[in-house]
């Protein structure tokens, strides 16, 4: 088969890899989109319960509307901010059950290698002129995909960053995932018997681990003897506050204004610049060391830990693909 016969392999069903189906469609381009959970948007649903702080008119790409308007589809009111269960269900989903979507579609569909044909990664020989090969783990089997090009939109989300400030795992904390969970967990929801009246900490400075902290302390006001740590490397907890009634987002700007009033409420522990070095178990509790405003410091009893210290892309499956 000729090379540009072959269709271009889209890694990822989330916004990004369904809008990049969106606009290869009206470029007239075959694709095949490898999503690995059983739906469109499998990632987002994990922070369903979460609303996000942009609305509608900066979540729906200009070539994925065209689509779907086709189809007699509504558009959601564009200054609404949904959650994220919203924007799979109103806005990825019936994307994905677009004829010239779904059929292109694989579900269930890991991607474990990229590479060329018949080459490894040192062969230069007709490299430009071999296709990729896609290594696809389904139903417990691995097929094979060959593609002209392949677009990387696997994003982040199930590769997170670890505690320790230094970005190293150590095997004491990948032996925790009892006691750590990373991401936003549903606080109010699936996971309040789970940190009610727990002594929890949260690693992290950015939006998640705001969010995080807002929900925690609802629950405190719940459940009385809720104990709750927040560790962060910023010089000082002010500096998370971000723009507030001035930021070009009201309901981001808004986050910093209750985090600010939640801080001064003193009904949490900041401890700030804190430096994490070593995590351990002790007992059925966890200890954390580290460096806090240049002095050693532990903190002992901590039952639980919720990690928000970001995500990175995971580019192991490209390990015989050539980046430049």
């Amino acid at each position: 088969m000729n090379l540009n016969d072959l269709p271009i392999a889209i890694i990822g069903g989330g916004p990004v890899g369904l809008a990049t189906a969106a606009h290869l469609i009206s470029k007239g381009e075959k694709f095949i989109i490898f999503e690995t959970g059983n739906t469109v948007g499998s990632s987002i649903l994990e922070w369903g319960h979460v609303r996000m702080f942009s609305p509608w008119q900066y979540n729906i790409d200009k070539n994925a509307k065209e689509l779907l308007e086709k189809t007699g589809w509504a558009s959601p009111n564009s200054d609404v901010i949904p959650n994220g269960n919203e924007l799979v269900n109103d806005y990825l989903i019936p994307l994905s059950q677009l004829p010239e979507i779904q059929d292109s579609l694989v579900l269930n569909a890991k991607v474990v290698g990229v590479a060329k044909k018949g080459l490894d990664k040192l062969k230069t020989t007709d490299r430009e002129n071999r296709p990729f090969q896609i290594y696809v783990e389904k139903n417990e089997e691995t097929k094979i995909y060959d593609a002209k090009a392949v677009i990387d939109s696997s994003g982040t989300w199930k590769n997170p960053n670890p505690m320790l400030s230094n970005g190293l795992w150590t095997k004491a904390e990948r032996n925790l995932n009892d006691k750590i969970h990373y991401g936003i967990p549903n606080v109010l929801g699936e996971f309040e018997t789970r940190y009610a009246n727990k002594t929890v900490m949260v690693v992290g400075s950015g939006h998640s681990a705001i969010n995080v902290m807002l929900e925690l302390a609802k629950l405190k006001e719940k459940h009385n003897n809720t104990i709750i740590h927040w560790v962060l490397r910023k010089s000082h907890v002010s500096a998370v506050y971000g723009g507030q009634e001035r930021d070009g987002l009201p309901a981001r700007g808004e986050l910093g204004v209750r985090i600010q009033k939640l801080v001064e409420s003193e009904m949490i522990n900041v401890l700030t610049p804190f430096y994490i070095s070593e995590v351990k178990s002790v007992g059925d509790n966890v200890t954390i060391k580290g460096d806090l405003n240049g002095d050693e410091q532990s903190i002992n009893e901590i039952d639980e830990i919720i990690v928000c210290s970001g995500f990175r892309p995971d580019t192991s499956f490209l390990h015989e693909v050539r980046i430049k």
